[in-house]
């Protein structure tokens, strides 16, 4: 993938997301099973027997190399416990204009708590390694896709989100 400008071609980035989209709003909780391809096939699990998904979680680099990442508000925080609040999963919620999107921050998960991904100014990617599962939260971002290199989809899970 391409990190530098071009006036001619739009953001490789900007398309598979408008594309996720496109597939998460319509995902059907009858979709057939077993499709494997990440951007062109309903959503469901790829790595096997399809559960009810509604979600396509991704990640986003940056181009220098870096993951994107965002805070999140815990709806379960407790003030004087330091808990997790960074992650670098998104769902899209919509890509609008000339490549915006509004992404929902998801919460990284492992044995049922959140994964703290932060490490000083960074991400510890070992911690990265150790996500499990993902939360939605209530914390969105606007983005301008063109600042991305790169985006990579990692599962296909349900949310339970209502449009």
């Amino acid at each position: 993938m391409s990190c530098k400008c071009n006036d001619n071609h739009s953001s490789c980035v900007c398309e598979v997301l408008r594309a996720i989209q496109d597939l998460q709003d319509a995902a059907d909780r009858d979709d057939c099973r077993g499709c494997k391809d990440c951007l062109t096939e309903p959503l469901g699990d790829l790595a096997g027997v399809r559960d009810i998904a509604d979600t396509r979680v991704f990640t986003l680099t940056l181009k220098d190399g870096s993951p994107f990442f965002a805070f999140f508000k815990s709806k379960d925080s407790d003030h004087g416990h330091c808990d997790a609040c960074v992650s670098i999963f998104f769902r899209v919620e919509e890509v609008f204009d000339n490549c915006c999107a509004r992404l929902r921050v998801l919460k990284p998960i492992k044995d049922h708590r959140a994964v703290n991904l932060a490490e000083g100014s960074g991400i510890d990617l070992c911690k990265v390694c150790e996500v499990e599962d993902f939360e939605k939260t209530f914390s969105c971002i606007t983005v301008d896709l063109n600042c991305f290199c790169a985006v990579q989809c990692i599962k296909d899970i349900d949310l339970d989100i209502c449009d």
